[in-house]
């Protein structure tokens, strides 16, 4: 008997890894994790997209510990900035698992930047926009926001700072983080944090989830 291709992970699998993160997905979904799976193993080795190779480590890391974001927070609808957003994360998961969010993604690497265009072709999304430029560079073009997300980005205070801002005014901004980060995010002014949220299946790996005050 062959051995199936390590990118096409079985349906059940997928389902599995998910569940343990209490996150429920139809058939569809579970297409899409696939395929954007194998377009990053694909992809990894000219871009460099992530560190991780194996694909199931690919699920749990890089799609459930972002899905589940999406049920602990939760995220719903609305207008979604993802900065850095690298390979897709946390942005194009969250996409994935609430289909009517309208979701930007801001990668100032142009190759990067490539990647992200054609997942977004290759899976066909809709409300998915691209935009290949440093955060900080962005205003008015971008228009107001309902969460900014951040997934292993750090410069907590200059993204704070710019999410808060009159032209971005994000009402929540939602940041993976490790532990040692939370003192640090904690100090940056104009902002009222969450209890932070456990990763399942994670050491110290936390989501914490900002409210700007108003001035």
């Amino acid at each position: 008997m062959s051995t199936p291709t390590p990118a096409l992970l079985p349906d059940s699998t997928i389902r599995r890894a998910l569940d343990e993160f209490g996150v429920q997905v139809n058939d569809h979904q579970v297409a899409q994790i696939r395929q954007f799976i194998s377009l990053l193993m694909k992809w990894n080795d000219s871009i460099n997209l992530t560190a991780i190779r194996d694909p199931r480590e690919m699920l749990y890391r890089h799609f459930c510990e972002t899905m589940f974001a999406g049920i602990a927070v939760p995220v719903v609808k609305g207008r979604l900035a993802d900065v850095g957003s690298g390979g897709g994360f946390p942005g194009l998961p969250l996409k994935i698992l609430r289909p009517d969010l309208e979701v930007v993604l801001i990668e100032s690497n142009v190759k990067k930047a490539t990647f992200l265009a054609e997942v977004t072709r290759d899976l066909q999304f809709t409300g998915v926009r691209v935009l290949v430029s440093r955060y900080q560079e962005l205003g008015e073009d971008l228009g107001a926001l309902d969460f900014v997300c951040s997934r292993a980005l750090g410069e907590f205070g200059q993204l704070l700072s710019w999410a808060s801002a009159k032209v971005i005014v994000s009402k929540e901004v939602i940041l993976w983080i490790g532990g040692r980060d939370l003192e640090e995010i904690r100090k940056v002014p104009g902002w009222t944090w969450r209890a932070p949220i456990p990763v399942p299946q994670s050491l110290r790996r936390l989501i914490l989830v900002g409210s700007r005050i108003d001035p």
